[in-house]
């Protein structure tokens, strides 16, 4: 019989109250609840034995690997009110269950894993006009004919690839000198669906349901309020419209705050989750699709969503 009064005293641990929480949606690896709360393994195996010693977990090994998952007596049931009363207060509780649709799609999705592997072995191998350059004019090709909207675009050489197709593109920078330039480029190249704004991408000069695709391109780790600019581009999108953010994976490299003037290190991908729900975005999918080779070893991440 589980003691409820020992149980209070364990629950009112901030982190075995997470991983509490954690559990009643899922059975975890050690591993996975690692990624999910960004703690050090001892730490978190340390808090899961006081919970399986109290009765709350139990464990099971899978190879290399051990899975907790809430004890299936019952016992945990006169607590699961308490937990979830508690959960209300922790401001970590919704990053965490951001963190763990990660974790869980990552665990299931293994056309994934097997893209990844391929993508550390193309171009290790020499072959005839095989490029990424190529591949991404060629993809160019196939943009349908609608409204794009690329935020942060900087000097704008994503949005002209895109005018080639494209209906119509809204390029938008805070930089007068990159959009006096970007506006210069498209007219000498006859881009007529080409135009640029001046603005913030928190609050781009473009009409609330207007454009099919909004890109952020290496942008949104630029902006004052990340979460701000995804709500904006919610805004301006039409419904069924898509939203495609390509930026740095959260990284520890704090010299590109002046190297690169970037005000944040790069996302995680349980970050573009929150981020992306919170802005009303459904579909959700997000990826690492680059791996840079050399230090500080960059890694990209996409993100996608549809309104």
């Amino acid at each position: 019989m589980v003691s409820i009064v020992k149980s209070l005293r364990l629950l009112a641990d901030e982190t075995r109250l997470r991983l509490l929480l954690l559990l009643q949606k899922e059975e975890l690896s050690v591993v996975e609840i690692q990624e999910v709360l960004g703690m050090g393994q001892s730490r978190i195996s340390s808090h899961l034995a006081q919970l399986r010693q109290a009765g709350l977990v139990r464990d099971r090994r899978a190879g290399k690997n051990i899975y907790y998952a809430l004890a299936d007596d019952g016992s945990h049931t006169e607590l699961r009110s308490i937990v979830e009363a508690a959960a209300r207060e922790l401001p970590e509780a919704a990053r965490d269950q951001a963190a763990l649709k990660v974790a869980l799609k990552k665990r299931d999705d293994k056309a994934r894993e097997y893209f990844n592997q391929l993508a550390g072995k193309f171009g290790r191998a020499y072959c005839p006009g095989r490029t990424w350059d190529g591949v991404a004019h060629m993809l160019f090709t196939l943009v349908p004919s609608m409204v794009i909207a690329d935020l942060g675009a900087g000097e704008g050489t994503l949005a002209q690839l895109l005018a080639k197709r494209a209906k119509k593109v809204i390029a938008i920078d805070n930089s007068e000198k990159m959009v006096e330039f970007g506006s210069a480029l498209a007219k000498k190249h006859g881009f007529q669906n080409l135009e640029y704004r001046f603005g913030e991408i928190e609050e781009p000069p473009i009409p609330a349901n207007s454009v099919d695709l909004a890109l952020l391109s290496q942008a949104l780790h630029h902006a004052a309020n990340p979460q701000r600019a995804l709500a904006a581009a919610h805004h301006i999108l039409k419904k069924g419209g898509r939203i495609a953010v390509l930026d740095l994976l959260a990284h520890q490299f704090e010299e590109a705050r002046e190297m690169y003037a970037d005000r944040w290190l790069g996302f995680s991908e349980a970050d573009l989750q929150q981020f992306l729900e919170t802005a009303g975005f459904r579909e959700i999918e997000i990826s690492v699709v680059s791996r840079e080779a050399q230090p500080p070893y960059f890694q990209t991440v996409l993100a996608t969503g549809v309104k």
